[in-house]
């Protein structure tokens, strides 16, 4: 491959907008099920089959540039600018995450959606809720979700994005079970609270939220002391998600 395309295919990857790596969608997944009705939980296995939901937390990446998943590609993210509201802001023709996660509940629960249409709508969901928390996937409209907010990420050039998708995830260094362990357990006032809203509410969360990334000035050289900073954040919006992917699939299942 001649060098200058290699170049100018690298400088578009980081314009991918992924959310938390495997590790976030795992646990996100992982404290769902911790609040999961029976009913719905055995309705989740049947339609998983013989995976679990953390094993398919990070599936709707992986299949995103598939011709089958192509048209989900703008259902990771959303567009709200400052001092405006979901309702407000332009919407994608596309789709995005919050009319998406709407959508895929309601298939979910239909009576006459196929166990086909289902299946693909609880795999949509089981990311798409982890998404929707991670604070910069509620786009302010200005650098693409922070993925054009350059930034030095342990000596290595990256962007804003990239490093709370993984890069703090990274530097934290803990596995996924270990990160749940420490996230299950909710008190029942902080449950009630989260079980509140809609995914538009919970997106005007992250406009709130996503001022906390941007502590550093563009190029600044950012790590392990930026991701210890930032790692209670992290840890609240995993567990917020968790919590309300499972009051979705109880409302949608049980």
């Amino acid at each position: 491959m001649p060098v200058h395309l290699l170049s100018l295919i690298l400088l578009f990857i980081p314009t991918l907008s992924f959310a938390w790596n495997t590790t976030g969608h795992a646990v996100v997944a992982n404290v769902a099920e911790c609040y999961l009705e029976p009913k719905a939980r055995a309705a989740v296995q049947e339609l998983l089959v013989d995976e679990t939901m953390a094993s398919v937390a990070g599936w709707m990446d992986r299949v995103r540039s598939q011709p089958d998943h192509r048209h989900t590609s703008t259902w990771h993210w959303v567009t709200i600018p400052d001092g405006m509201t979901y309702a407000s802001s332009e919407k994608n023709p596309k789709g995005d995450v919050v009319e998406a996660i709407e959508r895929m509940a309601a298939t979910l629960g239909s009576d006459t959606a196929s166990i086909g249409q289902k299946r693909l709508a609880l795999r949509y969901l089981i990311h798409m809720v982890g998404d929707l928390h991670q604070p910069l996937h509620v786009g302010n409209g200005l650098d693409k979700g922070g993925n054009e907010f350059q930034v030095r990420w342990m000596g290595r050039g990256s962007n804003l994005h990239k490093v709370w998708d993984s890069g703090i995830f990274e530097a934290i260094g803990q596995d996924h079970t270990v990160i749940t362990e420490s996230l299950k357990v909710v008190d029942r006032r902080t449950l009630r609270k989260l079980r509140r809203g809609t995914p538009a509410d919970w997106a005007q969360e992250c406009v709130d939220l996503r001022q906390n990334a941007y502590t550093v000035a563009p190029g600044a050289e950012i790590g392990e002391e930026y991701a210890r900073a930032h790692w209670d954040l992290v840890c609240q919006q995993l567990q917020a998600g968790g919590v309300r992917l499972a009051w979705l699939l109880n409302k949608a299942l049980a």
